[in-house]
């Protein structure tokens, strides 16, 4: 059986090329989310709830799906694909609310990172003109101060990396969203990550107060049965977190279910988590993601190992679906009635007012 990075054409005698693990796996991401989306026209996430009110209702075979590929590829939790995932979802599920696609980072498509006055731009000049600009920006990895990987921004002190964003030169960020994955090492990991996210969250908190501010931690969920102290505490801090007047406005947990035979062999260590140095981010020199054809990516979705999302044991005020309707609640309240019409709409068209 041919491994997934032969079948994409991107391994050379059996090893895989020098493009990362994240260039690879992007085509994946973006098939999934296109087959959710044709044509870019995203569902309604809004329903009515038997209490008269909405519920935001995640789509969560996209999220299966998503979380399938690094699986597929065996990457471990330090090669940032596993958290990546979870990032492609939040911002599906925010262009399922109606927010601008360009708006939110990351893309559906290459630049990830691509400020929307860009985008006006290349709607703005001619037609004959605009191949030629399109091909430079997607023949780079990333132009320093015009795209990028990801997306850093500065805070109270500091700038830090944001996972999820929705911005604008006009605005400023609207909604900032932090993500995190643990898929093994529970105990040894978590007093870590909690104890940077509280400082995380503060930093960008006391810059952009208005901001909705978001953090999303994804868990293997052999955490219930391998450490379920640190389960249980691991919840209690999340849910802290949520809760503080100078931290996030809301917080989340996305249990993660896969079988043995797919999972990485993971060494339990977890990604650096560090202050971002000025200037150009590392990833701003990367190759350009790799070109894959459609039926190549087609057959590799097609094979991806099977996750299920454990929503039953995640406690309410940790739910994915509050935690984006709090999100989406929190942007729309604190802007004009002029502004997000489309997220708007998709509101009142459910709810009736």
């Amino acid at each position: 059986m041919l491994s997934i990075s032969a079948t994409l054409g991107t391994e050379k005698n059996g090893v895989a090329s020098s493009k990362s693990l994240k260039a690879q796996a992007w085509p994946l991401f973006d098939h999934i989310v296109a087959e959710a989306a044709p044509d870019g026209k995203h569902g309604n996430p809004w329903e009515p709830a038997e209490d008269g009110k909405l519920r935001f209702v995640p789509d969560y075979d996209v999220l299966r799906k998503l979380l399938g590929v690094p699986l597929q590829f065996k990457a471990t939790t330090q090669s940032g694909i596993p958290a990546l995932a979870l990032d492609v979802w939040l911002s599906y599920e925010l262009r399922r609310a109606g927010f601008v696609s360009d708006q939110i980072w990351p893309r559906p498509q290459h630049p990830r990172i691509l400020p929307l006055s860009v985008v006006k731009l290349l709607d703005a000049i001619p037609k004959r003109e605009r191949p030629k600009l399109e091909a430079r920006l997607a023949r780079k990895g990333a132009i320093p101060g015009v795209t990028s990987a990801s997306a850093s921004i500065l805070g109270k002190n500091y700038l830090k990396q944001v996972d999820v964003i929705m911005t604008d030169w006009a605005t400023g960020p609207e909604l900032l969203i932090s993500t995190k994955r643990m898929d093994s090492s529970f105990g040894k990991n978590a007093p870590n990550r909690i104890e940077e996210s509280y400082g995380d969250a503060k930093n960008l908190r006391l810059r952009h107060p208005i901001s909705a501010l978001g953090f999303l931690f994804g868990l293997r969920s052999t955490i219930l049965h391998e450490e379920p102290d640190t389960a249980a505490w691991l919840l209690d801090q999340i849910g802290k977190l949520g809760r503080e007047d100078d931290a996030y406005h809301s917080t989340c947990v996305v249990l993660i279910e896969y079988g043995d035979e797919v999972a990485a062999a993971d060494d339990g260590s977890e990604p650096e988590d560090e202050i971002e140095d000025p200037g150009p981010d590392e990833d701003d020199n990367a190759l350009p993601e790799t070109d894959a054809k459609g039926e190549a990516v087609a057959q590799a979705v097609a094979s991806l190992p099977a996750v299920e999302i454990l929503t039953d044991n995640v406690p309410d005020y940790l739910d994915p679906a509050g935690f984006l309707a709090k999100l989406v609640t929190h942007v729309l309240s604190n802007t004009p009635v002029n502004m997000h019409v489309e997220a708007r709409h998709r509101r009142i068209v459910v709810g009736g007012n």
